[in-house]
């Protein structure tokens, strides 16, 4: 089914466009969190409350924000005078990126709690030794907090990636797979039609050949790590 292969193609556009800011924001957020701030506590603590709130009630609130009317988006594009507003989940070329910037918000924390665990088991003497051989932070990242977090950095990119690729409330709550399937993903397409339309046997059939696909990404993540175990 053409449709479906376009779903497919979809999820992992969205996967992908997630995973992958997901992950840089988090790791300049989580290098900034393990820095002695002077409101650290707080900041972390706040850096988390995306994650505790439900996907749904996430999605409630963007749509707020996205509303072509009373958004505070448009309005503050009105106010800068950039614009008289724009209908953002309802536009083909628009719909797509937006629902993206809203599954980067939401997983990024979990991301940057992930890396700050990380970045928290690098002996500091490492650091200390390197400023002492006049090394700079760029060079301090590369040589040492890098090698030290690329094992985490792995496996949470993965299961970001196998996260994102099966994501449902988000999306539903936002867009329903609209407009003209621009945000179908192959969960909303599955469930489209198993509910809607009673077709549950190509149901799943389709979750078979998604099952398929995690299956390979899960085998690509382990092939990975135990190559990095062999190598060190």
């Amino acid at each position: 089914d053409t449709l479906f292969w376009e779903s497919f193609r979809i999820g992992l556009f969205w996967a992908v466009g997630v995973t992958v800011p997901q992950f840089l924001l988090a790791l300049g957020l989580a290098l900034l969190l393990d820095q002695n701030l002077r409101f650290r506590p707080l900041a972390r603590a706040l850096a988390i409350v995306p994650w505790a709130m439900p996907e749904v009630v996430v999605g409630i609130m963007w749509r707020l924000v996205y509303n072509p009317d009373a958004g505070i988006l448009n309005e503050t594009l009105r106010d800068l005078g950039l614009g008289r507003g724009h209908d953002w989940l309802s536009g083909l070329a628009t719909a797509l990126p937006a629902v993206i910037v809203v599954g980067v918000w939401a997983g990024m924390p979990q991301t940057t709690v992930t890396l700050l665990a990380g970045l928290q088991n690098t002996p500091r003497e490492l650091h200390e030794a390197a400023a002492l051989d006049g090394a700079g932070a760029w060079r301090r990242f590369r040589t040492v907090t890098w090698p030290a977090l690329r094992p985490v950095a792995l496996a949470v990119t993965a299961l970001n990636l196998i996260w994102n690729f099966n994501s449902f409330a988000l999306v539903y709550v936002l867009t329903s797979g609209g407009p003209g399937g621009r945000t179908r993903l192959p969960m909303l397409f599955a469930y489209e039609e198993a509910f809607r339309y009673g077709q549950f046997g190509y149901a799943a059939a389709m979750g078979c050949v998604m099952v398929a696909a995690v299956s390979v990404l899960i085998a690509l993540s382990l092939v990975r790590r135990l190559k990095g175990d062999q190598d060190r």
